[in-house]
């Protein structure tokens, strides 16, 4: 549903929860150049938030670190919270209390932006279905844009937009809970699928469910887009009401939903205005997985949606090479590949990784943080695929080593207090051939900044190893 864009010129606007990555700084700068007075609030110190200050440094911004006070609260007129910032935040329960609006970046995106949008959200492959939508796109629109929950700022890239010209953004739960309080979905809703997910800031998987049910709950019946896989059953129990048009991918044919993009001798097809359209050879694809098919045709899907030709999305598929930080090769030291999975932040993803080198030598990091998560699965993928296990370090690697000691397994020795003392112990068990795959399937705090963090401390850590290896 579109609504106008939020006046906030003369407005005092305070900015709950600055981070780490460009969201915030994103946020920040678009406020200042709409004309708001504005001040940020952080629990972080100004250490910490060094490299956003100096990304702000010179423009007016108030800053309150190390704490939140209930006079910036009583000071704003319009709040704006970071998506870290839980929606059960007294904070913000504050701030509803005294009459104050609660904004978040993508409430204030969607309203000023002049494209249509076409959202991806699911548990796992947002960043691979987004960013390959967005290749398909700019088959057919070169000027398209790309953005969201991937590090890169929405709000700043507005200047960048071009009316009529279809976005692809990327939506977190946390960010579709500002949507869904503001009636706000997209053109295209892409559902990639479900499993469970941060338990840790949702009392049950029901709960996380409903957050990803904005995407489309609030959108246009006949006008608007819902993209899903029925044969996902948590998915099209979730999508069953959905207003919007069905497009479906997948293989499920479940009571009568025959998908419009599926997979049939080794090749992506479409069924679209009645015809049957060849979408290109699977093997085109050069990142590994049968849950990469899915991500293509979720992609496609939408993209056909939008008006993308057949022929545009070929080529854009034949022409990916993946995603940093999703099943992204680093480089062969020895014969042994090593391989950056660290965006596999929950047992599903790294479930998916494990089965997409089957066959090979896998030694495997795993380990981190607890989110609340049922970890058995992956014990089991774990045993049945790796050929070694080095645990990191973490909240939730206790319960992970007692579970592989229930199934007979051992990793390779105390967990990792860092990422070279995991990378160099992983790769004296490799033997040529073999992947060391960084896959953890936990979240990565204590450790790491965030699971990018974790990712870059791996290729650090590998480009150590291979310098010598020289």
């Amino acid at each position: 549903m579109r609504q106008k864009p939020l006046a906030l010129a003369g407005r005092r606007v305070l900015l709950i929860g600055l981070g780490g990555r460009q969201g915030g700084v994103g946020v920040a700068r678009y406020l200042v150049e709409q004309g708001a007075e504005v001040r940020v609030t952080d629990l972080r110190n100004a250490e910490q938030l060094a490299s956003s200050l100096a990304d702000l440094a010179g423009l007016p911004i108030g800053w309150t670190l190390g704490a939140h006070r209930e006079e910036d609260i009583a000071w704003a007129d319009v709040v704006v919270r970071n998506p870290a910032v839980p929606a059960e935040s007294p904070w913000l329960a504050l701030a509803r209390s005294l009459g104050k609006p609660v904004e978040m970046e993508m409430t204030l995106f969607f309203r000023a932006c002049p494209a249509p949008i076409v959202g991806v959200t699911g548990t796992k492959g947002k960043t691979t279905t987004t960013t390959l939508l967005h290749a398909m796109l700019r088959q057919h629109w070169p000027g398209s844009v790309l953005a969201g929950n991937m590090g890169v700022s929405a709000l700043q890239q507005l200047p960048h937009l071009e009316t009529g010209v279809p976005v692809a953004i990327e939506l977190s739960s946390f960010q579709l809970e500002g949507l869904d309080e503001h009636r706000l979905s997209p053109h295209v809703a892409v559902l990639t699928n479900l499993s469970p997910d941060h338990l840790d800031r949702y009392s049950s998987f029901d709960d996380y469910a409903k957050s990803k049910s904005a995407i489309f709950r609030w959108q246009t019946p006949r006008v608007d887009y819902v993209v899903f896989d029925p044969g996902d059953p948590r998915v099209k129990a979730l999508t069953a009401d959905a207003p919007g048009q069905w497009v479906l991918f997948g293989s499920g044919y479940g009571h009568g939903l025959k998908p419009d993009v599926w997979v049939e001798d080794g090749h992506f097809w479409a069924a679209w205005e009645h015809e049957p359209v060849d979408l290109g050879p699977v093997s085109a694809l050069r990142v590994p997985g049968q849950h990469l098919w899915l991500n293509a045709m979720a992609a496609a899907a939408a993209a056909l949606a939008v008006g993308v030709s057949a022929g545009e999305i070929r080529q854009a598929i034949a022409g990916f090479a993946g995603v940093p930080h999703r099943l992204e090769p680093v480089t062969t030291v020895g014969g042994v590949e090593f391989v950056n999975d660290t965006a596999a932040t929950a047992p599903a993803a790294a479930i998916a990784a494990l089965r997409a080198f089957a066959g090979r030598g896998i030694v495997v990091i795993s380990g981190g943080f607890d989110k609340k998560l049922p970890m058995e699965d992956l014990a089991d993928e774990l045993a049945r695929s790796a050929r070694h296990i080095v645990l990191l370090a973490g909240t939730v690697t206790p319960t992970l080593e007692r579970l592989l000691a229930e199934r007979a397994i051992q990793p390779a020795g105390a967990p990792a207090s860092s990422m070279q003392e995991a990378v160099d112990r992983a790769a004296s068990l490799a033997e040529p051939g073999d992947i060391v795959l960084l896959s953890p399937g936990c979240a990565s705090f204590g450790l790491f900044r965030d699971e990018f963090h974790r990712g870059e401390e791996f290729r650090a850590a590998v480009q150590r190893l291979e310098r010598d290896a020289q």
